[in-house]
């Protein structure tokens, strides 16, 4: 369809974003219906209203970012990470530098921090917490969530770093300044360095498998020796070793060099 090559070309300029390195008939089908709700009957006309209207951009960006999260999401990993993960790497080191990529409204990031605070001193624990969606990054500097957001955090850890607000939950100060948020285009930025531990959960499945080579790739030469990737229960690696990686547990590599 040359309406919706046109539409990409235009959106890579002003945004920096890469359609062609997500899978295309997911894609597609995700702005297909959006542009349909909005009333556009084409790519190219959704993209003019777009241009001149920046809450529509948000909304956009939003969609094709694939902004789902909650704290804890699938328990027993971050269980898997605190119990048999975490202590091998504090064997190892003091202090950590801990990247979450693709972070979206922030509960990951949070969760990590409030993981590490229970076993590490502040000064020592690192944060990056990056998204290619400032309308997301801005929401997770808040800290502001609903309770549904919650409904897998521990009992006691709800009660040590959230604050309720009405019918909204509070990151306490404490954890909130563990976590710095950064804009970052996983398609495109240059990546950080001398990481200790990468998180990047339920992102990758929605790349081609080019983009995600190329990601993985990345990530490794991020990690320091010995350092851990973390991924999402649908993003197995069935070949890390083409990426200097290991399996270490279920969804969780080792750097190997």
């Amino acid at each position: 369809m040359k309406d919706y090559q046109e539409f990409t070309a235009l959106i890579h300029r002003k945004t920096g974003l890469n359609l062609h390195l997500y899978k295309e008939v997911q894609m597609k089908r995700r702005l297909n219906t959006l542009r349909e709700k909005r009333g556009y009957k084409d790519f190219l006309s959704y993209y003019k209203a777009m241009s001149e209207d920046d809450t529509m951009l948000k909304e956009f960006l939003d969609r094709v970012t694939i902004n789902v999260s909650e704290f804890y999401r699938n328990y027993p990993r971050w269980e898997a990470l605190e119990k048999n993960i975490l202590p091998s790497l504090l064997k190892k080191k003091r202090k950590l530098k801990v990247w979450s990529a693709a972070c979206s409204t922030g509960e990951e990031p949070y969760t990590i921090a409030m993981i590490l605070r229970q076993y590490m001193d502040p000064a020592d624990i690192t944060i990056l917490a990056t998204d290619i969606d400032e309308t997301v990054l801005e929401r997770a500097k808040k800290g502001l969530y609903p309770e549904r957001s919650l409904k897998e955090v521990p009992q006691a850890v709800k009660q040590q770093y959230f604050h309720q607000e009405g019918a909204l939950f509070r990151v306490d100060d404490s954890i909130k300044r563990l976590v710095q948020f950064k804009k970052h285009n996983l398609l495109s930025d240059r990546f950080e360095q001398n990481v200790d531990m990468i998180v990047c959960r339920n992102v990758l499945i929605y790349f081609t498998e080019e983009a995600k080579q190329k990601v993985y790739l990345n990530f490794s030469k991020s990690l320091t020796k010995d350092g851990v990737f973390f991924v999402g229960s649908t993003e197995q690696i069935f070949q890390p070793q083409q990426y200097d990686l290991s399996v270490i547990d279920n969804f969780f590599y080792q750097k190997q060099s």
